[in-house]
């Protein structure tokens, strides 16, 4: 009977045990019949329901972070992909409803996004774009009895952790956020310690041309110029832009005297046309051909946005930047693996290869 009794004992501390584990690793919640009571990234008290299945976002990190999480219980896009972009998204994808959003043309319609009848919304704070929790309110206001659900720092790669984490309890996607989490990290971890280990002589000049004529850039402390830095370049333009971190308009003649060794752009009609532009001809980064246009599709990995889509752009910007001192790390391989687990894409060997050389990256460095 003694030896039952503890048995009994034993079982019961074992259940309670387990049911602490449970509800700390659930989002601050307490049922309320079909529906929980989370606790936001804004410290907001949001009533979801219990299962979420459909999402909308207000701007593209976040709606890139749904599509690479749950992209099945994505309801619309913010803008229409172009044909470069869908060439490698799947087919029950690449009908998505254009919603708009708010976000550089602010083109964002109330009534669009709540036809598309939404479980929730999700809102980013970004103070840089004049999002802030005042903001927040106003969305909730609007949308009504749709919740709104704030996520901070979207846009950081190097702090992207924690809302990826959220998320994944948000959209029942924690192994796939845990996964994205672990290639976040490996990638990181690697970089950083190649970088902490450049002299400053040993350190690339890097411009980040944007815009049609490559004139536009942003400096260092930019979400749009992060992954320079992060992985050892000295990006050209700071000490010569006082205007903060926004993107800024430069001259030519800027461009020369900081005569960067390695340009990368977005743009692909800048990139397209820069090696027979006269203007550029005399650039180190041009003679020497080193300009690198980040891949496209479905999400361009180095910026436009800045969000978890720049996570593939870490490897890619250190092997631009870099290329002996990672000569282990395969980039085709890299690519394929973070296609098939969070773009939902499995690419051949030669489309990787396509997608790399396309960028400017010499086949002997992937």
């Amino acid at each position: 009977m003694k030896k039952n009794k503890i048995i009994v004992i034993g079982l019961c501390v074992l259940f309670i045990a387990g049911l602490g584990v449970h509800f700390f690793m659930t989002p601050n919640s307490n049922q309320s019949g079909g529906d929980i009571n989370i606790t936001d990234m804004a410290n907001r008290t949001v009533k979801i329901p219990s299962t979420v299945n459909t999402v909308v976002a207000t701007s593209p990190p976040m709606t890139t972070m749904v599509y690479m999480l749950a992209p099945e219980k994505l309801k619309g896009v913010n803008f229409q992909w172009t044909d470069e972009e869908i060439k490698y998204v799947p087919n029950q994808y690449r009908n998505l409803p254009v919603i708009g959003g708010w976000f550089g043309s602010q083109d964002g319609n109330y009534e669009e996004f709540i036809a598309s009848e939404p479980d929730i919304v999700i809102e980013a704070i970004d103070e840089g774009m004049g999002v802030n929790i005042d903001t927040v309110n106003e969305r909730q206001d609007k949308f009504g009895s749709i919740p709104v659900v704030t996520v901070i720092d979207s846009t950081n790669v190097s702090n992207l952790e924690p809302s990826i984490t959220f998320m994944g309890k948000i959209l029942n996607a924690d192994d796939k956020a845990q996964e994205l989490n672990d290639f976040n990290n490996k990638y990181l971890n690697q970089v950083k310690e190649v970088t902490s280990s450049l002299s400053s002589d040993e350190k690339k000049r890097v411009y980040y041309a944007e815009s049609v004529d490559g004139l536009e850039t942003d400096p260092s402390g930019s979400s749009h110029s992060q992954l320079i830095t992060l992985c050892g370049g000295v990006n050209v333009a700071d000490g010569a832009i006082s205007n903060g971190t926004s993107t800024v308009q430069v001259s030519m003649e800027q461009v020369m005297g900081w005569n960067p060794e390695v340009i990368i752009t977005t743009n692909e009609e800048f990139y397209n046309k820069i090696y027979t532009d006269s203007n550029w001809a005399n650039i180190d980064a041009v003679k020497n051909k080193e300009v690198y246009l980040s891949p496209q599709s479905p999400f361009k990995w180095f910026d436009r946005p800045p969000g978890a889509n720049v996570i593939i752009g870490v490897p890619w910007t250190a092997k631009v930047l870099y290329p002996d001192k990672y000569a282990d790390l395969d980039l085709i391989k890299t690519t394929q693996d973070f296609y098939s687990n969070f773009y939902h894409y499995d690419l051949s060997d030669d489309e990787a290869k396509d997608i790399l050389i396309g960028s400017g990256i010499k086949e002997k460095n992937l």
